[in-house]
C-alpha cells in the first residue's frame, strides 16, 4: 500500500470516529482544569488509549506519553498536545460550556486533545501499515503549557523524547478557516517571560505626599516608563512587547499604601535579545524607580523561546495537510509564547496552526472567554496530525538551526 493510501484509509477512520471526538472535546470543554491538576483530563486519555491497545506511560504529576508502531523503528515520530486551561470565566453560553467557575479552555487544548487522541486511535486502526514502514508515533500529552516555562520541560525531563525524530503539533488559530491550515517556515511564534515589579516605600496620608515616598505615583512610572525606556535601549529589530497584565497598589483612596505590584508579560521576536535581556532589564527598573526613593525587586522568569519551524518539517506539514484535505497557507509569527519551543531545542520539527473559524462566521480571539471554535477542527486537527506521522521523513537539523539562535 502507498503512504497516499494509507493516508486515506487513515482519514476515513478518523471520519468514522468524528462524533466520538467531538464528544470528548465537549467532555473536556466541560471539564477544564489549570496547569499541573489535569488529572481527569489525563485519566480520560489514558482510558481511551488503553481501551485501543495503545501501550500509556502515564508521567508524575499529570499528563501522559503513549506509543504505537514498530517496536524497532528506524524513524519516529512524536505528536504533542497540551491539557490545561486558563483560569478565565466562560461566556459562550455553550450547552457544553465550563462547568468550573473562573476556568475555560480559552486557548483551545481541548481540541488539541482531542485530535491528538483522534490521530492515535486512527494510526492505532492502521498499525500495520505503519509497522511495514518502519514507522513508530509518540503521542504527547503535555501538562502546564500555560504556565512558565512550561511542561514541555517536564516531559523531556521524564524521557518523551528519548529516540524521536521529529516533533510536530497543532494550535487552534481562530483567524483562519476551518479546513484551513496556516504554515510557517522559521520563527512562527516569540519568546515570552514573566516580569513583575515589586515596590516597597513608606507610605502615609494622600495630604502629605512630600512625606512618603509616593509608591503609587513610582508605580504608575514603571506601568508607563519602563516600556519606554526599554524602546530606546533595544534594537528595534528585536520587535519587544512588555505588556502588563496586573497591578496592584492600596485600599483607600486617601492612602498612599506602602507596597505595590505590576506584573505582565515580556515577548521578543529575536531569540539572541531574548537570552540576554536580563541584565538591561534589572538596570532599567531601577532607573525609573530612582527619582522616587521606593525600593523595587525585580523578579524575571525566562519563559520560553521562540518556536522555530524546521524547513523540511514544514513540508512535512504541507504535504500531510494536501493529502489530508487540509488548504495550506502561509502564517506570520506572532508574538504569542508557545512551551513547544522546547522540544525543538531538542529534535526538528514544526508547529501548524489550525483553522477552527466558521467559514462567514465571527472571529474570535484566544484568551478569552467567548472562544467558540467550529467543531469540526477536531477532526481536521486529527488528519493533520496522523498525516504528519506517515508523510515523510525529517532530516535532523544543524543543532544552531533547530533551536533558533
Amino acid at each position: 500500500m502507498s503512504d497516499n493510501l494509507l493516508l486515506d484509509d487513515i482519514c476515513a477512520s478518523i471520519t468514522a470516529l468524528g462524533p466520538e471526538l467531538v464528544e470528548v472535546q465537549r467532555d473536556l470543554h466541560a471539564h477544564p482544569e489549570l496547569s499541573r491538576g489535569e488529572s481527569r483530563t489525563t485519566r480520560l486519555v489514558a482510558d481511551r488509549l488503553r481501551a485501543a491497545g495503545v501501550s500509556v506511560r502515564e508521567l508524575p504529576g499529570t499528563g501522559l506519553v503513549a506509543d504505537l508502531g514498530a517496536e524497532s523503528p528506524a524513524y519516529r515520530v512524536a505528536l504533542r498536545a497540551d491539557l490545561d486551561a486558563l483560569p478565565v470565566g466562560e461566556r459562550t453560553g455553550l450547552p457544553w460550556a465550563s462547568t468550573t467557575d473562573g476556568i475555560c479552555h480559552a486557548c483551545g487544548h481541548d481540541v488539541h486533545v482531542a485530535a491528538a487522541l483522534g490521530a492515535a486511535l486512527a494510526l492505532k486502526e492502521h498499525e500495520d501499515g505503519l509497522r511495514e514502514r518502519g514507522l513508530a508515533v509518540r503521542l504527547l500529552f503535555q501538562p502546564a503549557e500555560e504556565v512558565i516555562p512550561g511542561g514541555a520541560l517536564d516531559v523531556i525531563a521524564a524521557g518523551g523524547l528519548h529516540e524521536v525524530d521529529a516533533v510536530f503539533a497543532v494550535h487552534c488559530d481562530p483567524t483562519l478557516d476551518v479546513g484551513t491550515v496556516g504554515l510557517r517556515e522559521g520563527a512562527i511564534t516569540a519568546a515570552a517571560d514573566r516580569v513583575t515589579v515589586h515596590l516597597t516605600g513608606r507610605g502615609g496620608h494622600t495630604s502629605r505626599p512630600h512625606l512618603t515616598e509616593d509608591l503609587t505615583f513610582a508605580l504608575a512610572k514603571v506601568v508607563t516608563e519602563l516600556p519606554a525606556v526599554l524602546s530606546r535601549r533595544l534594537d528595534p529589530r528585536t520587535a519587544f512587547a512588555l505588556v502588563w497584565g496586573e497591578v496592584h497598589a492600596g485600599q483607600a483612596a486617601n492612602v498612599i499604601p506602602s507596597i505595590g505590584t505590576a506584573a505582565g508579560t515580556l515577548r521578543m521576536l529575536d531569540a539572541a535579545a531574548w537570552a540576554t535581556i536580563g541584565p538591561l532589564l534589572a538596570e532599567s527598573v531601577q532607573h525609573v524607580v530612582a527619582p522616587y526613593a521606593v525600593q523595587a525587586v525585580l523578579e524575571h522568569v525566562q519563559g520560553v523561546p521562540p518556536v522555530v519551524n524546521a524547513v523540511e518539517a514544514v513540508e512535512v506539514l504541507r504535504q500531510a495537510a494536501t493529502g489530508a484535505g487540509l488548504t495550506p497557507v502561509g502564517t506570520v509569527q506572532s508574538l504569542g509564547g508557545e512551551d513547544f519551543a522546547w522540544y525543538l531545542q531538542k529534535v526538528p520539527g514544526a508547529m501548524a496552526r489550525l483553522g477552527t473559524r466558521t467559514p462567514g462566521g465571527h472571529t474570535f480571539d484566544l484568551h478569552q472567554g467567548d472562544l467558540v471554535v467550529d467543531e469540526t477542527a477536531v477532526t481536521w486537527g486529527a488528519r493533520l496530525l496522523a498525516g504528519a506521522a506517515v508523510a515523510g521523513v525529517v532530516k535532523a537539523a544543524p543543532e544552531s538551526t533547530v533551536a533558533g539562535w
